[in-house]
């Protein structure tokens, strides 16, 4: 059987999963709106996601060892399906991050458990392709979610039932399939100081792109409301800004292999600095150029995980990449942690403009780091790349978390949760 085949039932679970996360996600962020949550408190409340998942990441591999990853993905997905009734039955900020954390715990372990599936049936001449349809069940689960926002009002509570339906409907095929595959060892610890030193602009922007894919997916839905869309602008919104990530990230990664790594980062960084600076100067836009702007912003920032991961293997042996690997993720989830909690405040003090506002001033200083590292260091050479692979900004967004578990080269985190 070909690795693809073997892992449908993990593609269709995850696929189903993913509709329950994006649709979670931006319901939060509308009905905190509505509830007049103080948008700083929102901020807060959608942060706890990102400390629930950096603690599932370290719990995970050793749930695996212990019970199988069956067994692990079926229980996390029924305790992450209680979060959503809970948020639909007692709508106060502590339950709800409360509730928040628990579904990062959850949703970290579910990707533990994909992750290990994956490498389990990939080799050197496939994983590429593998990861590539992962990564589009991935993209396109969360930016279809959006729309599920509109077939009830966020104000009731069967908005709430369907996330928590869809995340149970997602154990169906990975426990009717009843394959097991081995889990992830624990990766061994690295040095920070060691791997900033061996890469700063690898290390800052792995950080810099946990804040902004955490701002886009927890505080984009408050944005949009803030700005009086309805639901369906809202859900108009965040699709467009997903879906975006979903035609950039190969070419934009295969760019990346031909040129300098620094010089795509920096470009991709610009673009996304004009687009939102754009949205802040000129006020309100038409509808449709508001949008075209929203996407290029998302399309070209939520590359920059992927590309600064990829610069930082490109200055490491094979043998030390599970261990940085691991490493990233940690920076990443933990910049991500502050992401939302900080674009909050500003948006309580100055209002829907500074969503954009820190958006831009995360990528503008992005771009003026690596160009000082362009002038610092000089680049990679060509025969020492290590070829781009299409993973995850969703690493932080949706707590996706790399299994170091292969006999092949080791998968790196990426983009992307």
């Amino acid at each position: 059987m070909s690795p693809i085949l073997a892992t449908w039932p993990l593609l269709l679970g995850m696929g189903i999963l993913m509709l329950g996360a994006g649709l979670q996600s931006t319901l939060l962020g509308v009905r905190a709106t509505s509830e007049a949550f103080p948008t700083a408190l929102t901020g807060i409340i959608m942060s706890c996601y990102y400390v629930g998942y950096l603690v599932g990441t370290r719990l995970a591999p050793k749930l695996l060892r212990r019970v199988g990853p069956v067994r692990v993905f079926a229980t996390l997905a029924a305790l992450a399906s209680v979060a959503p009734l809970v948020h639909a039955s007692w709508v106060h900020p502590i339950p709800w991050a409360l509730m928040r954390l628990v579904s990062g715990i959850c949703f970290a372990g579910i990707y533990v458990v994909a992750e290990s599936w994956l490498n389990h049936r990939a080799s050197r001449t496939n994983r590429g392709r593998l990861l590539a349809i992962y990564m589009l069940v991935l993209y396109v689960g969360l930016g279809g979610a959006q729309f599920l926002l509109v077939l009830s009002s966020p104000q009731s509570t069967e908005p709430f039932m369907l996330v928590a339906a869809l995340i149970s409907a997602a154990m169906v095929p990975i426990v009717a399939s009843a394959q097991e595959a081995t889990g992830p060892a624990v990766p061994r610890r690295v040095s920070f100081r060691d791997l900033y030193r061996n890469s700063p602009l690898g290390v800052v922007a792995v950080a810099f792109s946990g804040m902004i894919s955490a701002i886009i997916f927890s505080m984009g839905p408050v944005y949009a409301r803030l700005l009086g869309f309805g639901t369906r602008g809202v859900a108009a919104f965040m699709a467009v800004s997903i879906l975006a990530a979903v035609l950039t990230q190969y070419p934009v990664g295969r760019l990346s292999d031909r040129l300098d790594r620094r010089t795509v980062i920096a470009s991709m960084c610009l673009i996304a600095t004009v687009a939102a600076g754009a949205i802040v100067v000129l006020g309100p836009l038409p509808r449709m150029l508001f949008l075209t702007l929203a996407a290029l912003f998302s399309g070209t920032a939520l590359t920059l995980y992927s590309l600064s991961v990829s610069h930082v293997n490109d200055k490491l042996e094979p043998s030390q990449m599970i261990a940085a690997s691991s490493a990233l993720l940690l920076i990443n989830g933990m910049a991500a942690a502050f992401g939302p909690v900080v674009t909050g405040s500003l948006m309580g003090a100055f209002g829907a403009r500074a969503y954009f506002g820190v958006l831009g001033t995360l990528t503008g200083a992005l771009t003026l780091f690596d160009l000082w590292r362009k002038l610092r260091q000089s680049p990679v050479p060509r025969s020492q790349k290590s070829p781009f692979i299409n993973t995850r900004e969703l690493a932080t967004s949706t707590g996706l978390n790399p299994s170091p578990e292969s006999g092949d080269k080791p998968i790196e985190p990426s983009a992307g949760r």
